[in-house]
């Protein structure tokens, strides 16, 4: 049976049993994967099992698993702690935030479609979300994986009829149209947001910098309505819920 190695985060964990988990892990060369981890918790006569006892949620691990696409399943057969994210544990704002990175990530990435630079962009998220640069690191990332799974809302100009918003225009936002719309056109959509200018150019401006440039200190007083407002339109894009949201916002 062909095995497969990659390094990966461990998004959502399932106790199976009371030795093995079914875990979603994101693979840096090969996506999102479901896989088994057989007798996780068993311990061995000297002590530890091949998995160090369990994984646990944002772990990072050098993984090797069976390569089978056609089983719901693949079987974890090793699993080597790279990197537990101490720092961030400590901070319970932080850790709600990487809950949250990984459940956006779970539902928005279709399984087996690696996305290299955006694993890279969320192992260095979680680094940052145990420092006071949280805020401006979590929304980065929420901005980067919206684009490149092509859920990003419209930004740029009037998601209705196109026009162009100069920096003195008023803004709303629109869930159910997908972005922004202008003054002529906000009265069609019910469900229409006020949204500030100052905000609005806000998440222009991320969307120029990239993911990994050099981010602005950003407060919560600036990353909460724009986090809400995502939130809202994932929620209609995709027509569920978000769990861990509620925490977040």
């Amino acid at each position: 049976m062909a095995l497969v190695s990659d390094r990966c985060i461990c998004l959502r964990k399932l106790e199976y049993s009371e030795t093995s988990q079914i875990l979603l892990l994101l693979g840096r060369q090969q996506g999102l994967l479901r896989v088994i981890a057989k007798g996780a918790h068993r311990r061995t006569k000297a002590g530890a099992s091949r998995f160090g006892g369990g994984l646990d949620l944002l772990d990072v691990g050098a993984a090797v698993f069976t390569d089978r696409t056609d089983k719901d399943l693949a079987t974890l057969t090793e699993w080597r702690l790279l990197e537990g994210h101490t720092p961030l544990r400590r901070s319970l704002r932080g850790l709600y935030l990487g809950f949250y990175a990984a459940e956006l990530v779970s539902l928005l990435i279709e399984e087996r479609d690696p996305h290299p630079a955006l694993y890279d962009q969320l192992e260095h998220t979680l680094e940052q979300l145990g420092t006071p640069a949280m805020e401006q690191a979590f929304l980065a990332f929420e901005l980067e994986l919206l684009r490149q799974t092509g859920y990003l809302p419209h930004l740029g100009s009037c998601a209705a009829c196109g026009a162009t918003l100069g920096r003195q225009d008023d803004a709303w936002f629109s869930a159910a149209r997908g972005g922004v719309v202008c003054r002529r056109c906000e009265g069609a959509y019910p469900d229409r947001q006020a949204l500030d200018r100052r905000l609005l150019d806000l998440l222009n401006y991320l969307m120029r910098l990239g993911g990994t440039a050099r981010l602005p200190v950003l407060s919560r007083h600036q990353t909460d309505p724009l986090n809400r407002l995502l939130a809202e339109h994932i929620q209609q894009t995709l027509g569920k819920g978000l769990r861990v949201g509620r925490y977040v916002l």
